[in-house]
């Protein structure tokens, strides 16, 4: 007579899908809890702020006030940090620098009060903080990465610098705007820690290396597919630097690098690689293929001959692996580490 089961007995794979199951909506679930604390804690801070100016206008308070308010809210509430005299005036500043631009104040919402903090002191125009907002939230970046971003000027490089394509001749309107938006006119790969001379096979092995990093610098949406991905065609095999797969485009996006200056014949190769890709890789529902030459240097008008008439879309951006300054600059400002320092050291006074 066959055994049966005990009746605790478990599937293995059911089980598993069942753990997976919800250990996904616990995640979630914290998430939005986190998201929706955040989102009130904001808003707190916005309305003391609003309240300090307001009261400031109204009974002529001096700047003295602040230093009591912080003073007395710890004394009346201990067990409650964040009112510290310097995070009172940030409140006040919030208000002050956002209480006109509703955009900009639902968006505040959407991040963490260091980061606010650090986009509200550091960034002055309303337009390239509305980048750093938009971005820390869709990509949740950290402190650090945020700082990382604004010190490499990732909105100067990416929304203000002429880009040099042809995404509106081979792309639909709308697709040719967004891939617009997903290409940087300058990549800084300084965080390599290669020199200038550094081979291309040299610089794609510490990309490979630093993926979370190169992904970060390329920008929301972009997933690593592999290095030197392989091409046949009639017998012959062909080699493509570095594939990624965008996923608000829904395309792959085939990277070359180059060393030294940009070439013409750098586009017709690539305009090859993607003929093969859309042809033997694409899947049906995704879009044409993008490609993109990363080269240390370009002259624009050589660019912009080579890329005419090219029947595939596809980008030519620098990129850079060192940023350091000449001898007498850089022994009169403070280091990398110095600043570093500072910032976490006016942070801290946050939960004092």
């Amino acid at each position: 007579m066959p055994s049966r089961a005990r009746p605790d007995a478990v599937v293995t794979a059911e089980y598993g899908e069942f753990v997976r199951s919800i250990k996904q909506r616990i995640q979630a679930s914290r998430a939005q809890a986190y998201r929706a604390v955040n989102r009130e804690l904001i808003a707190l801070y916005w309305s003391i702020g609003k309240e300090i100016v307001e009261r400031q206008e109204r009974h002529g308070w001096g700047k003295s006030v602040v230093e009591q308010l912080s003073a007395d809210l710890r004394k009346e509430i201990p067990d409650q940090r964040g009112f510290s005299a310097q995070n009172l005036w940030f409140m006040r500043q919030l208000y002050i620098e956002y209480g006109q631009s509703p955009i900009l104040l639902q968006l505040v919402r959407e991040i963490p009060w260091g980061q606010n903090i650090a986009i509200m002191t550091r960034v002055k125009d309303a337009a390239a903080r509305q980048y750093y907002l938009r971005a820390t939230a869709e990509m949740g970046w950290s402190r650090h990465v945020l700082m990382l971003q604004i010190n490499a000027q990732a909105y100067e490089r990416q929304a203000l610098r002429p880009k040099q394509h042809n995404f509106q001749q081979n792309l639909p309107e709308a697709l040719a705007e967004q891939a617009d938006l997903a290409l940087k006119d300058t990549y800084a790969l300084d965080f390599l820690g290669l020199h200038r001379m550094a081979r291309e096979r040299e610089i794609e092995g510490r990309m490979i290396a630093c993926i979370r990093d190169v992904l970060l610098e390329l920008g929301a949406g972009f997933c690593f597919v592999g290095s030197q991905y392989r091409l046949v065609l009639d017998d012959e095999e062909y080699f493509i630097d570095l594939l990624f797969f965008h996923r608000p485009l829904r395309c792959l996006v085939a990277i070359e690098l180059k060393q030294g200056e940009f070439q013409p014949e750098h586009a017709g190769k690539l305009n090859f690689y993607l003929n093969i890709l859309d042809d033997q890789v694409r899947q049906p529902d995704e879009n044409p293929s993008i490609g993109l030459i990363l080269c240390q240097s370009r002259k624009r008008m050589k660019v912009e001959y080579a890329l005419r008439g090219m029947t595939k879309p596809m980008g030519v951006a620098e990129y850079y692996l060192t940023r350091r300054l000449p001898s007498e600059l850089a022994s009169s400002l403070p280091s990398a580490d110095q600043l570093e320092r500072e910032i976490e050291s006016e942070l801290r006074l946050l939960d004092e």
